[in-house]
């Protein structure tokens, strides 16, 4: 009997993955990791080893965590209420297996005693690490409390993974449900003719519209929406729109506000239960800031330095638009701030974002990517042919790493390709999948599938197999996907954190690729980003879609001179959603009662911009902070964290030369190569050669 997500194929056999086979084989995994933790805990004591302990631990549930990977993996790109349902019964009882884990009394003490032995005080630097690492994630999820107490973590866990899958459903339902079809194009004035264009093919994907009657649909996702908050000159459009997107998980039966209470309570419980006073000092003590104070003084301190110049930009906007209408500066409405903003960036710099689109068509980014990774990174990314096959209906088997023929996918849309290092070594391979559609979640993430390591000993390399998503603007009618500069620099953000995975060279599992500490993961994304800015770089993708030209010089100082255009608006923003994450966590967890708007508006007093109309509190849709159990919750600080390392890392690029190979190998080896098998302050000292300097993101910034 075929059970597909236990295959141990590298190429997924994406047609054979039906969701009637979830239950069973999710069941089975958990038995055989259930058996195979009972075996492990069996071991002889006498004879044990690193071999046996620490990365047995690891082969013990990768099985398991492989399997239902690729159900979580399917729960975001191609969601259904079938696979729902299968997710859902499935969900509690994985939670509850590997909240069980270290909280198992025997496998704790088995840990402890080889902790003590000769051979685990002698281990190699790498091997300590991840012993302790190992020991205190053990600690940390309760290993070392009372029974009564176990047991309460063990159902906070199973709770906490059931109301963050409905959090998550719940925005993609509200996001799904909202559309605007408008009849014809009247009310697109002052829109792109891309972005007028995309939207008839949006309405004729819906059966909508005739060639001689065209109608236009508006959604709720980013390549939709953005080019009406910035260019419709139709204000009852922007507003519609507006009151679109605050209805994502805010009223009606998608509401996720009852969630956001019920998560943060569980995950103050859950401190508590841990002897921490709040979330965040449970959740950072593996992190580089240690404590949720820290954390916050971070925040607090980037918002009195920035603040001065956010005050003087919100001014600057507001008497900016009362000059163009001819009336008293005043508060903006929210939907007028991005109409307003482009406006004015486009009169004070001559530049409009659209004017660079036609320089980033989506294949053109890509291979300039990739040809980027092999000069300074020296790497070899090569494209795979791919299939797609419905569920149910497939063709002859995906070909393997090393035999030919096409790589299957998920979707038609969907490419693959293969990484090599500089001796033509394969590493390992990724998906990847660009475009919005109503089964896949928003936003843009890097996850993995397969988690690979170096050959060691005996043992053969392991592939890494990982991927890349996002909802860039698709292409249309046969033409090029063309990119926003902004959507290129995601491209490249989450890039960076495949790299960061697939030059992943640890021996020990636990401690390779992104599995480093969170405020640290953002290092390899956002460095990368610095790539989107430089003449250098952008001369390697950014080139017009029909004529191949590169951008011209005087369009380049365009968007030099325009790129600190609202800057203090821009981290103000950022540091705004680490302040609500941190505030929530640490102060309000247990304020249930309280109005969620009310109070995020009094959190953010000072954070956002005066409004005439108050916008709802952004925790309703903060996938980031409630769509998983931990995810970036009291994380999300962090994104700024590892920016001010970016930014003082890329200096020594732009020192050394923006391309130059040699900055780029001390990257990929001291940094990419690295993961957790060393302290990520070393790691960063490493490729400096002293520690951050905290100015370098204002300097960039333009604000120091």
């Amino acid at each position: 009997m075929a059970q597909p997500f236990l295959t141990q194929d590298f190429h997924i056999r994406w047609s054979t993955l039906d969701t009637a086979s979830i239950q069973a084989d999710i069941t089975q995994a958990l038995e055989a990791a259930e058996t195979g933790i009972n075996q492990f805990i069996d071991q002889d004591r006498g004879r044990m080893n690193f071999d046996s302990v620490v990365l047995g631990l690891d082969e013990v549930t990768r099985p398991l965590n492989e399997s239902w990977g690729l159900v979580q993996h399917l729960d975001s790109l191609c969601n259904s209420p079938a696979l729902r349902e299968a997710h859902h019964a499935m969900l509690p009882k994985v939670t509850a297996f590997f909240a069980k884990i270290p909280l198992n009394e025997h496998l704790w003490d088995l840990l402890e005693t080889y902790s003590k032995t000769e051979e685990a005080r002698a281990l190699t630097p790498v091997r300590k690490r991840a012993l302790d690492e190992l020991m205190e994630g053990f600690r940390q999820a309760g290993a070392d409390l009372p029974p009564d107490k176990k047991k309460r973590l063990e159902e906070i866990e199973s709770e906490l993974s059931q109301a963050t899958q409905k959090y998550s459903e719940n925005v993609l339902d509200s996001t799904n449900k909202w559309e605007l079809i408008l009849p014809d194009a009247s009310r697109l004035q002052g829109l792109p003719a891309s972005a007028i264009e995309a939207a008839r093919v949006e309405a004729v994907a819906k059966g909508l519209g005739t060639p001689e009657a065209p109608q236009y649909r508006i959604t709720l996702k980013a390549p939709s929406m953005i080019p009406i908050m910035e260019y419709a000159e139709d204000e009852s459009l922007r507003r519609a729109v507006w009151e679109g997107s605050t209805s994502i998980g805010r009223g009606g039966d998608h509401d996720n506000t009852e969630l956001v209470w019920k998560i943060l309570r569980l995950r103050h419980e859950k401190a508590l239960i841990m002897g921490r006073s709040n979330f965040a000092d449970q959740v950072l003590q593996q992190r580089m800031a240690k404590t949720g104070q820290t954390a916050l003084n971070f925040i607090e301190n980037l918002h009195v330095k920035v603040k001065a110049a956010f005050d003087r930009e919100t001014i600057q906007l507001q008497e900016y638009r009362a000059d163009q209408v001819a009336q008293a500066a005043d508060l903006l409405q929210p939907w007028e701030v991005s109409y307003w903003a482009e406006k004015q960036r486009k009169a004070e710099y001559d530049f409009d974002e659209e004017e660079l689109r036609p320089y980033f068509p989506l294949d053109r980014v890509l291979g300039g990517m990739f040809r980027l990774a092999e000069m300074v990174f020296d790497l070899r990314i090569v494209g795979r042919d791919v299939v797609h096959y419905p569920v149910g209906e497939s063709g002859p088997a995906s070909s393997q790493p090393g035999e030919q023929g096409p790589v299957e996918v998920w979707h038609p849309d969907v490419k693959f390709y293969e990484v090599r290092n500089e001796k033509g070594v394969h590493i390992g391979s990724f998906y990847a999948d660009w475009h919005p559609r109503d089964s896949k979640r928003g936003g843009a993430w890097m996850n993995y599938l397969k988690a690979g390591v170096p050959p060691s000993g005996d043992r053969d390399r392991r592939l890494h197999l990982g991927l890349i998503c996002g909802n860039m603007t698709p292409p249309v009618d046969g033409k090029p996907a063309l990119l926003t500069h902004d959507e290129v620099c995601t491209v490249f953000h989450e890039f960076g954190h495949l790299l960061h995975q697939l030059c992943g060279n640890v021996e020990i599992p636990s401690l390779n690729g992104v599995s480093v500490y969170w405020d640290f993961v953002e290092l390899p994304s956002q460095i990368m980003e610095n790539f989107c800015w430089e003449r250098e770089s952008l001369d390697l993708f950014a080139r017009h879609h029909e004529t191949g030209e590169v951008i011209p010089a005087r369009l380049f100082k365009k968007v030099i001179a325009a790129k600190n255009y609202r800057s203090a608006s821009d981290i103000m923003r950022q540091i705004s959603f680490g302040k609500l994450d941190l505030e929530l966590h640490m102060h309000h967890a247990t304020t249930e009662g309280e109005d969620l708007d009310q109070l995020s508006r009094k959190l953010l007093k000072d954070y956002l911009m005066p409004l005439k109309t108050e916008n709802p509190s952004m925790a309703r849709r903060f996938g980031h902070l409630f769509s998983s159990p931990v995810g970036y919750a009291a994380g999300y600080y962090s994104y700024k964290w590892a920016e001010v390392l970016d930014a003082d890392a890329f200096t020594r690029f732009q020192r050394e030369g923006v391309l130059n190979p040699k900055v780029g190998r001390d990257f990929r080896d001291k940094v990419l190569s690295k993961g957790n098998s060393e302290d990520p302050a070393k790691l960063f000292r490493d490729f400096m050669g002293r520690d951050p300097e905290p100015l370098a993101l204002l300097v960039r910034a333009g604000l120091a």
